[in-house]
């Protein structure tokens, strides 16, 4: 494998790492259900559990990357607003196929670690 192929190999490495990270697809998935734009607090109660420094860690990553754009909101209320970009639009079909696909598979996913739990158990 030539030296470019490798480098470009875990440059889309680092990206993928990015996008399916802990959190982010979580994050991509509120902005989706809410039309690519929302608050960061209507995000942060979108997603159960993250903490604020994460979910900004996350929205700057993702920000960095392209994905998202942030907005100072300046009328009352004020906040700030991230809405996806022209690049982060581009997410939005294989985010919502990727909650589709749990949706309609996670009971098979649950059935099949209660076997293999159950023979892991049994020796």
């Amino acid at each position: 494998m030539s030296k470019t192929v490798a480098m470009s190999l875990r440059l889309d490495r680092v990206l993928l790492d990015q996008i399916a990270g802990q959190w982010t697809l979580l994050v991509l998935g509120a902005l989706c259900d809410n039309e690519g734009r929302a608050r960061f607090n209507a995000i942060k109660r979108a997603v159960p559990g993250i903490s604020q420094k994460t979910l900004t860690q996350c929205l700057r990553q993702l920000e960095r990357n392209g994905l998202v754009q942030r907005r100072v909101l300046t009328q009352s209320p004020l906040g700030v607003e991230y809405s996806f970009t022209k690049l982060g639009d581009t997410l939005e079909t294989p985010v919502a196929a990727l909650y589709e696909w749990t949706a309609t598979y996670s009971a098979a996913v649950r059935a099949a670690q209660a076997r293999y739990d159950g023979k892991t158990c049994k020796k």
